[in-house]
Order: C-alpha cells, then sequence, then structure tokens
C-alpha cells in the first residue's frame, strides 16, 4: 500500500455543522456509504484511506455543504496513524464520531501465503486501528462526549480457514469494542461494533476471492449497511448486525460447535481450482 501523506481541504466557510467525524477506509464500500451518511446530517468530515480514490469522494462530499478534508494515507504504519492524527490535531475541531472502518483482506492457506502481505493485515486491521482508536478515545473521554464505531465483522464469530488472520483480527475487534465500551461507559463515550456480512464492497476482488463460493454469492448493498450502522453509531447502541440473515447467523454460530464452524467457513472460503465443479 502505498503512503501518500497527501490531503485535501475543503473551503473554510461559516456554516452550520451537526458535529465533526473522522472516517478511515472511506474510498469506497462501506466506508464510503457511511462517510455519505454523516456528510447528509451535517457533520464536517476528515475522510482517510490508502488509495487516491479519497479524493474524488470528498469532492462529492462537499456537495452536501459539510467541509470535507481528505487524506491518502497508509494506516498499517505508525507513520501513518501519526500522520493522520497530527491533521485532525491541526483542525483544531473536537472529534465526535471517530468511525473506525479501515481494513484489508489477503486470502489463501496461511503457510502459504507471503508473511509480509498477512502481517499488513494485521497491522491495519488491529494495529492501526487500536493507535487511532487510542489518541482519539482519550481526548472523547477527557471531553465527557463521543461516539466510536469499529467495523469488525460476522466473521468475528468464525475461524477463517484460507483466512485465517483476517477473521483472527476480526474477533479480535470485537472483541475490543465490547470491552472498550465497558471502559468509556462512565466518560460519555459509547462504542458500537459493526458486524456486516457479506457485503458488496472491493475487499473480496483485492483478496483474491473471485473465485470462491462467498466471492459469487448475493451481497449486501453497503448503503443498507452503512444507513444502519450509522443509525446505531448515532443512538449509542453497542452492537449493529445489518438484515434479519446476519443476525441469525451470528445467533447460530454462538451455539454451534467450533469444528462445524470451522468446516463451513473451509468450504464458503476455499479457493476453487481450474476445472473443478461450481
Amino acid at each position: 500500500m502505498a503512503h501518500c501523506g497527501n490531503c485535501t481541504s475543503s473551503p473554510q466557510y461559516d456554516h452550520t455543522s451537526a458535529g465533526f467525524a473522522v472516517i478511515t477506509g472511506a474510498s469506497s464500500g462501506i466506508g464510503r456509504e457511511l462517510a455519505k451518511r454523516a456528510a447528509a446530517a451535517g457533520f464536517d468530515l476528515v475522510v482517510a484511506a490508502d488509495e487516491d480514490r479519497i479524493y474524488q469522494v470528498a469532492v462529492e462530499l462537499r456537495e452536501t455543504g459539510s467541509i470535507v478534508d481528505a487524506m491518502c494515507v497508509d494506516l498499517s504504519t505508525t507513520q501513518g496513524v501519526d500522520d493522520l492524527v497530527h491533521f485532525v490535531e491541526d483542525l483544531d475541531r473536537p472529534v465526535d464520531l471517530l468511525i473506525a472502518n479501515a481494513g484489508i483482506d489477503y486470502g489463501g492457506a496461511f503457510v502459504e501465503t507471503d508473511l509480509s502481505q498477512t502481517l499488513a493485515v494485521i497491522d491495519t486491521n488491529i494495529r492501526g486501528t487500536i493507535s487511532l482508536i487510542y489518541r482519539v478515545a482519550k481526548r472523547m473521554g477527557a471531553r465527557g462526549t463521543g461516539k466510536i464505531l469499529v467495523t469488525a465483522s460476522i466473521v468475528s464469530a468464525l475461524p477463517g480457514p484460507f483466512h485465517a488472520t483476517y477473521c483472527a483480527t476480526k474477533a479480535f475487534l470485537y472483541s475490543f469494542a465490547h470491552a472498550l465500551r465497558y471502559e468509556l461507559r462512565d466518560k460519555g463515550v459509547s462504542v458500537t461494533c459493526l458486524m456486516p456480512g457479506v457485503t458488496d464492497t472491493a475487499v473480496y476482488e483485492r483478496a483474491g476471492m473471485q473465485n470462491t463460493w462467498v466471492g459469487r454469492l448475493r451481497k449486501e448493498d453497503p448503503a443498507f449497511v452503512a444507513r444502519k450502522a450509522f443509525e446505531a453509531l448515532l443512538t449509542g447502541k453497542a452492537v449493529a448486525v445489518p438484515s434479519l440473515l446476519n443476525k441469525i447467523l451470528t445467533s447460530l454460530a454462538a451455539i454451534t460447535p467450533v469444528a462445524l464452524l470451522t468446516a463451513i467457513h473451509a468450504v464458503a472460503t476455499r479457493p476453487r481450482k481450474s476445472g473443478e465443479p461450481q
């Protein structure tokens, strides 16, 4: 991933704002739709992602009348997180909403993957997310107000063959979000964990999952997922599980033997070999 380190800003003008939001992983998919929700609700934004597309997203978001700053930054690195935090601090505005949505996947049997790419999944999904939340949540707690959304996944409850590291990072985030919510409950800060299912985002292409069963499955609209997530965030709910099907799946996962869950996930995510029946 390229560390761009560049940013763009809206013209600064007087207007009434609902607050200030920071959203990572906002160049596409759920993150982009969450940014659209926040802008439509009147929030000014800093949107960040690891690709230049984030600048075009910012241009589109400014059409709502919100002030939108964009930064292309690699949040798998300490420098990337520092750059984003310093950029936000230089704006001298308290963060009302932090949507920690940045995440990547890298598929394949663990011992056959490239270790550097596997570690990048951990660095982005866990290290970068935790570093950013630590810096922002500390200030929220000191002010006595703020809301945080952490994007986990329904695979948080599923050991994931062929995506072992990714699923483990999402399980970490699920646990972390609930623990942090408890710690901040008396400080005026709410933490919401988003548990999306199979959603129509670029993650499947980036993870090389086009030739898997789950990669070909009909997927949920990221706009629908974002709407449910944003509603849960604003109301301070602990968990957002979009759609009845995902709620059923997460409930079943809680009572299903782990060996069976692992086998089911393996069938869904195992890459198909050339000539193998679909």
